[in-house]
């Protein structure tokens, strides 16, 4: 889940190289933080958050095959 995090965020900003994710397990939920520099956020933000709920929801719908439970947190 990671790596499909870093490669959609990365081809969303203008610069990747600040493209960080970290995970880290809380109970039963992997939790994914991106930060990005912060001229993108806005970018992986999008207009009224849309950009980052279809990342949430994509990212979901993969760790639902996985039998993951997977939280995307921007920051």
């Amino acid at each position: 889940m990671k790596e499909l995090l870093e490669i959609l965020a990365k081809n969303l900003v203008d610069d990747p190289d600040a493209v960080v994710v970290n995970e880290r397990m809380d109970g039963d939920a992997l939790i994914l933080e991106l930060s990005v520099a912060q001229e993108d956020i806005g970018k992986v933000i999008g207009k009224q958050g849309r950009i980052a709920k279809a990342i949430r929801t994509f990212i979901k719908s993969a760790a639902g095959r996985e039998d993951k439970k997977v939280v995307v947190k921007i920051m």
